[in-house]
């Protein structure tokens, strides 16, 4: 099962934090690529370029004009489409459903309002309460559940930087031929 996301209308003044967020929570947590929707941004979308070449792995962040299209494609070539709100099926009761399925997930998350056509078209709407809180969190919950734990043993090929867990202070692993190669300061 591959699994991407798509954030929607997205804002560059409004909303660089929180989508870089949105996009950070994505990669960690096992995606493999997000879609933006909205406003071009290529300053985050480089950003997040930036850290995918700093902490490994092959993320891939690409900007979508018109997501409705995204959609109806990915669903065309056999793939699901959940849409994280709190006006949805609660996650407790869906994500064994849709965790069995093998279909590819499109995770789609909003920006402003979002369109009656998003919910008409996804193939599960889907509440991580039913309180308002952040995407980040609606999405870093979503994944977890999806993922059932699996994303906390996840390996990012390339690394530059790697963290060692550890109670007290901060280790890092640096890799200075990653380093060299990728021309990183620090």
């Amino acid at each position: 099962m591959n699994i991407n996301v798509l954030r929607l209308d997205h804002r560059s003044k409004r909303d660089a934090r929180i989508t870089t967020h949105v996009c950070l929570t994505s990669r960690a947590f096992g995606a493999s690529k997000i879609y933006l929707g909205g406003e071009e941004d290529e300053k985050l979308m480089k950003n997040v370029e930036d850290v995918v070449k700093r902490w490994g792995g092959n993320f891939k962040i690409e900007y979508k004009k018109n997501y409705m299209n995204l959609i109806e494609e990915w669903q065309n070539k056999g793939g699901e489409v959940i849409h994280l709100t709190m006006y949805g099926s609660q996650v407790q009761d869906v994500i064994g459903e849709i965790r069995e399925s093998s279909k590819d997930k499109l995770i789609v998350v909003g920006g402003s309002r979002v369109p009656t056509k998003v919910y008409r078209k996804s193939d599960y709407n889907v509440s991580v309460t039913k309180q308002p809180h952040s995407e980040v969190s609606s999405l870093a919950v979503f994944q977890h559940m999806l993922m059932d734990g699996t994303e906390f043993n996840l390996e990012f090929d390339d690394a530059v930087f790697e963290v060692i867990p550890t109670s007290e202070g901060k280790r890092v692993n640096i890799n200075e031929e990653k380093k060299k190669e990728n021309m990183i300061d620090n």
